[in-house]
């Protein structure tokens, strides 16, 4: 019987490549070819990352690495993902170290750092008590302020800094992050922060351009706001997050708490810089509770997400009304609601938010007409490049275009132009770009110091002055002076910018 089963199967296999010729449907779309059951699923994610920033060339078929080779490849120690489909968390699996050189493995309840993600959640409280009335959108925060304010100059005569603003980063308040401080250091109070007095490693945090005239990212306003909150509730700020969001959304294993507190101590996983070693004192601490602070886990991270979902579709109130999400997820500056970036259109509508402190890299994304989405959170400098590419993975599998593969075709430029591109370029302060010409065009040497493992990548033109590349994010324009000589360049990538000087 053995030999006629094994026939029966050819015949079928058979049948449905005929099949799939002849309708141009896709072979992966027949499931009986197709293990959908969740452990083949999880393993073609893990299987499918591609080693680069979602570029390929046209024709080219992309090579898959593993998620293991990858964080190899980044000198990532560990990683943590948590999935949502059908408004659920339907699975959450957890790789790698701790801490390099160690034993203790990364786990699912693992706390990492959430960085900028943290200012999502702590926009959700202050939306709250809108909702409650303590606080209003557009009223001038130093009305309700007490303990310090904002301190008024030519830019706030005619427009004031309001709760709206300061959650769309549009309230033209200054210090757009902050590199945190060495475990047993001193930690400044939130009104040093908020002056820029010693101990604080950052500036004071003031209005310096027109507000409301634009969109401008500002970790600064959300101290502001930090501060707003305690005033107004006369309580410490992690004890408002716990009490407000946490403990509403069922986030059991989130805090506010920095430093971390020692109940907590031994679940967090150390940071790691680019080259792969442990940060001192394996993390910093952040007084910028609001902006910087939260400790958590990508369950947890989705456990919100679905809550905003939920909300939106007016199926769940533990923490905003279906009308107060609405706003959240309502365009005010940039790609920028109330607290979280939006992206993309109908079903590929999602709202997201990223973060990096020292050492850690993260990112969450939630698709409400698909009732899908995810966290990612890393523990290394290079985490960010990496979580794009586990997202890519994620994108294939469960269908979010959004993150598919950007085809690109490169433009034909003539050598003599290329040439004259060719130099060394200094940035501020110390690092700097060589820019060679060889046999297959350009090609960049050392874009960041040690670029998350790569050291050389191929430039390709878009236009005369602008290049991309298969191995980074990072969109390359040359810059020229009137007489139409290369001056130096700018290297970008999403939102931020770096220029260089060429220097020979």
């Amino acid at each position: 019987m053995r030999p006629h089963g094994h026939i029966k199967r050819v015949f079928s296999i058979a049948l449905i490549l005929l099949i799939s010729i002849v309708t141009g449907q896709n072979l992966r779309a027949f499931s009986i070819q197709r293990d959908n059951s969740l452990a083949a699923r999880i393993q073609r994610i893990e299987n499918g990352l591609v080693p680069n920033p979602g570029f390929v060339l046209k024709g080219q078929t992309p090579r898959h690495a593993t998620i293991f080779d990858r964080m190899r490849d980044y000198r990532v120690p560990g990683v943590s993902i948590a999935v949502i489909n059908d408004d659920k968390i339907e699975w959450a699996k957890a790789y790698g170290l701790k801490e390099a050189g160690g034993n203790d493995p990364v786990s699912s309840e693992t706390l990492f750092q959430a960085a900028s993600i943290s200012k999502s959640v702590s926009a959700a409280a202050a939306l709250y008590y809108v909702e409650k009335g303590l606080l209003t959108l557009d009223e001038n925060v130093n009305d309700k302020l007490r303990s310090w304010k904002v301190p008024d100059n030519e830019w706030t005569k005619e427009k004031k800094v309001t709760l709206r603003g300061i959650l769309s980063h549009s309230a033209g308040l200054t210090v757009s992050g902050f590199p945190g401080y060495v475990r047993g250091s001193p930690v400044p109070t939130l009104r040093q922060i908020l002056e820029g007095e010693k101990p604080a490693n950052t500036a004071p945090i003031r209005v310096d351009i027109e507000i409301g005239s634009r969109f401008r990212y500002a970790g600064g306003g959300y101290t502001v706001m930090q501060q707003l909150l305690m005033d107004v509730l006369n309580k410490p700020f992690p004890e408002i997050m716990k009490e407000t969001v946490l403990d509403r959304i069922g986030m059991t294993d989130s805090t506010y708490e920095q430093p971390l507190p020692e109940r907590l101590l031994g679940r967090e996983t150390a940071g790691h810089l680019m080259n792969g070693m442990a940060i001192k004192e394996k993390w910093h601490t952040y007084p910028e509770l609001a902006a910087a602070g939260l400790w958590t886990t990508p369950t947890d991270l989705c456990r919100f997400a679905i809550e905003i979902m939920l909300s939106e579709q007016g199926k769940s109130n533990k923490v905003l009304s279906k009308t107060m999400v609405g706003q959240m997820l309502t365009l005010q500056k940039g790609d920028f609601g109330l607290g979280l970036v939006l992206r993309g259109t109908k079903k590929e509508f999602h709202f997201t938010h990223s973060g990096g402190n020292a050492g850690f890299r993260c990112i969450f994304l939630a698709f409400p007409e698909r009732g899908q989405g995810a966290a990612v959170m890393t523990n290394g400098d290079p985490g960010s490049d990496l979580f794009m590419e586990i997202l890519r993975s994620l994108g294939l599998e469960y269908g979010w275009s959004f993150y598919d593969p950007k085809v690109k075709i490169p433009a034909e430029i003539r050598p003599k132009k290329l040439n004259a591109l060719a130099g060394t370029y200094q940035f501020t302060p110390a690092s700097q770009i060589t820019i060679i010409m060889d046999k297959d065009g350009l090609v960049a040497e050392s874009l960041y110091a040690v670029p998350t493992g790569w050291t050389k990548c191929e430039l390709y033109p878009q236009s005369e002055a602008e290049f991309f590349n298969l191995k980074t994010e990072d969109i390359i324009t040359f810059i020229r002076d009137p007489a139409g000589n290369v001056t130096g360049l700018m290297v970008k990538r999403g939102p931020q910018e770096r220029k260089a000087a060429k220097i020979k």
